[in-house]
């Protein structure tokens, strides 16, 4: 059974609070979550509020409220603290109604708080098989809840789609959402509420064997209304539903079925009431290489688009394909803002989306149109979006499939999940930008070899490429596609967007590549956390830091605002994980003070920030004899990479052991944890379906070798070095 814990008496105390609250404020709706349409739809009336992502539905990450602006800033401090109790990433940003926070944590926690000071209400945690995790690509992060009529609605990494009550956190009804839990699906992102459907999605495609869908479920029972997949399946099965029709017709009959085809829905959806269309981004092919999953080409619909979906019946009302027979995986899953923008002299209700390709794109959300499409970030893979066909003109030289290929934007995207902002008040949206190429090249053998459980496509980045390397990733030399050419640096930048004028306004390099979402605030303010632990606040005019609060935490979920008696809060969401790796980069608020995830709370007036404390490494211990030949720990090496290297970076400080440092009583059970899993429940699944006992003593010996390396090393006073970069 989930687990539900309680604080009371505080628990009672603080909801009874909040009903005596919204008693005298003659407010019509009563109890804890209580959001519905009409709220939503005057979210204005309600300033101090966040009730849903993006605070409105909109999906702007904008809060009207501006108590803290340029002339109070100064004055930003903490409000209070809240321990999760894990090491690993956080990256939803919570939602306030009636002063009561709901937010998620790993795995699909649920964490109910007093949005006043912290205090904990109530916590759910799913009964969850720890082999999930080893089916998530990016460790067991959760991207929020949607609170509705008193339930709060979460998905949990294993496929169960959870209603709780939003005062006591019980469960009213689960779903299981999954269509073959032998595949490599996961869930990571928050279910979108769209009229009297709340509608999940899932990730996996960047394992084989995965076809994405989204399942839309009766709010009040749980009931399956629809399920929408987003590519065809194998032409010999019933079709599913008429929509799949002319997207087969973007598919090679002969395509690579069994490899699932992709295009999951791991995050982006919005919803307009008025319109009443759900809004649906889709994700990467699967496999990555085009001439592989699709022998005779095709757009391979709806890989990598924006779906407009009937929420009453699951129909399709339009869609735009932003890459057409998708191959670097350059999803269309971001986060979308939905928006009224004067655009030829008139109004036009416009949907906006920065996704991974580095194009930002405005649809018009009525039809589908495409208004413009500008490059926002360095790009190659095209040189350009045509405004008349809406189709990208791709660069040949990007293309991949018959040899190492020199591409930017990288798999990580221009843009990933982390939230941007767009402002009313200045017009511009607010990116957080990641800059940087990537060497792509094919890594797999589909002769007689099964894609499951493996990366799709091999790929490095370009600071991580060392030669000596390259044999462990299974990858070709890559040399020569560097040479004389000097790709974009991997950076993170800020950019403030005008969307009309598809230009860049200002833009401010931040701390890594890998930094958190975007609050714009009333107050004329744009707020960021980075992997540093800073928590910047940026005029949202000029860019001009105008507060940095070091907070000893690395940050990548977006920061919101809410207000309670008058006082306006901001509010974020802190630890570090997810897509970069599993490794702390050096510099890193993770790597100098550890990764306790928190809930960081500000208030005008309020106190310093406490860090946690400072980092000691242990010494490696000595390891225990060697074993194995030379072929075998060559072998292991080989293994690792393709096994074990997607989660286990070997570093002293990172998301998961550094398996050099191995104590004497892990090295005796490590057969019965590799293959047996005897530590799944802490997410190391076991790997008996790809691994034999001999494969397993293979990498064992190779950590071993390893260890003894680091040991000497360590010994001498050299400096540790970190093993070859793992297979993207």
């Amino acid at each position: 059974m989930p687990k539900i814990s309680h604080s009371s008496p505080r628990a009672a105390g603080a909801v009874s609070i909040v009903l005596a609250l919204l008693a005298m404020a003659g407010c019509r709706q009563t109890g804890p979550g209580a959001v519905d349409a009409q709220r939503i739809a005057h979210a204005d009336r309600e300033p101090g509020q966040w009730m849903a992502a993006g605070r409105d539905g909109r999906g702007a990450y904008y809060s009207p409220l501006a108590r803290i602006n340029a002339a109070t800033v100064s004055r930003l401090g903490l409000a209070w603290s809240r321990s999760l109790e894990t090491a690993r990433g956080l990256e939803a940003t919570p939602i306030v109604v009636d002063g009561v926070m709901y937010t998620s944590g790993n795995w699909g926690r649920v964490y109910a708080l007093d949005a006043r000071t912290g205090a904990a209400i109530w916590t759910f945690i799913p009964e969850i098989d720890g082999q999930a995790g080893r089916k998530a690509c990016c460790d067991a992060v959760n991207r929020g809840v949607a609170v509705w009529k008193g339930r709060v609605y979460v998905g949990a990494l294993d496929g169960w789609l959870y209603a709780l009550d939003a005062g006591a956190g019980r469960v009213v009804w689960k779903a299981d959402t999954f269509i073959d839990h032998r595949r490599p699906y996961s869930i990571t992102g928050a279910p979108q509420i769209a009229g009297d459907v709340v509608v999940i999605g899932q990730g996996g495609a960047d394992f084989a064997d995965a076809r994405g869908y989204v399942s839309a479920y009766d709010l009040e029972t749980g009931k399956l209304r629809w399920r929408f997949f987003t590519v065809p399946g194998d032409p010999a099965k019933p079709v599913e539903h008429p929509d799949l029709v002319p997207a087969a017709k973007t598919w090679s009959s002969n395509s690579l079925w069994r490899s699932g085809g992709g295009g999951t829905a791991w995050d982006a959806m919005a919803y307009d009431p008025k319109l009443d269309l759900l809004y649906v981004g889709t994700g990467n092919a699967s496999p990555y290489a085009w001439k592989d999953r699709s022998p005779g080409g095709g757009d391979n619909l709806y890989l990598a688009s924006i779906l407009a979906i009937r929420p009453k019946t699951g129909r399709l009302a339009w869609c735009y394909q932003e890459v057409p027979g998708e191959r670097w995986d350059y999803t269309a899953t971001q986060k979308m803002i939905l928006a009224d923008l004067r655009i030829g002299g008139r109004i036009r209700q416009v949907l906006l989306q920065a996704p991974k390709d580095g194009f930002f794109y405005v649809l018009d959300r009525r039809t589908g149109e495409l208004l413009s499409a500008r490059p926002y970030a360095p790009v190659n893979w095209a040189e350009r979006i045509d405004p008349k066909s809406g189709r990208p003109v791709v660069n040949p030289a990007a293309d991949y499939e018959d040899g190492p290929a020199l591409v930017y934007p990288a798999a990580s995207g221009a843009h990933n999940w982390q939230p941007m902002a767009f402002s009313p008040r200045t017009g511009l949206v607010y990116i957080p930008v990641i800059e940087g190429a990537m060497i792509y090249a094919k890594g797999y053998d589909l002769k007689g070899r099964t894609l499951a459980d493996r990366w799709n496509v091999n790929g490095v980045f370009v600071e991580d490429y060392p030669a000596a390397g390259i044999p462990e990733l299974q990858l070709p030399p890559l040399a020569g596609v560097l040479k004389g050419r000097t790709p974009p640096a991997r950076r993170g930048v800020l950019r403030a967007w005008d969307p009309v004028a598809g230009r860049t306004v200002w833009e401010a390099e931040t701390g890594s590549f890998w930094d958190g979402g975007v609050l714009a605030t009333g107050g004329d303010l744009v707020v960021q956390g980075g992997a540093d632990g800073h928590l910047t606040v940026r005029d949202a005019h000029s860019g001009r830091v105008l507060k940095v609060l070091d907070t000893g935490s690395s940050v990548m979920a977006a920061p919101m605002s809410y207000e309670i008696d008058g006082v306006q809060y901001l509010a974020v969401m802190a630890g570090y994980g997810g897509g970069p790796g599993w490794a702390y980069p050096p510099g890193s608020a993770a790597y100098r003070y550890g990764n306790q995830g928190r809930i960081l709370a500000f208030r005008l007036d309020g106190g310093p920030v406490p860090k946690p404390a400072a980092v000691v490494d242990t010494p490696i211990p000595q390891p225990p004899a060697r074993i194995g030949t030379p072929a075998q720990i060559r072998r292991g090496g080989q293994l690792f990479a393709a096994q074990c290297s997607r989660c286990h970076a070997n570093v002293a400080r990172g998301l998961v052991p550094d398996l050099r440092r191995m104590t004497p009583q892990t090295h005796a059970a490590f057969e019965d944890i590799v293959l047996g899993g005897a530590l799944a429940g802490g997410g190391m699944g076991r790997f008996d379906d790809v691994l034999t006992a001999a494969d397993a003593g293979a990498i064992h010996a190779w950590l071993v070798d390893q260890a003894w390396a680091a040991y000497r090393a360590q010994a001498s006073g050299q400096a540790l070095a970190r093993l070859p970069p793992k297979a993207n």
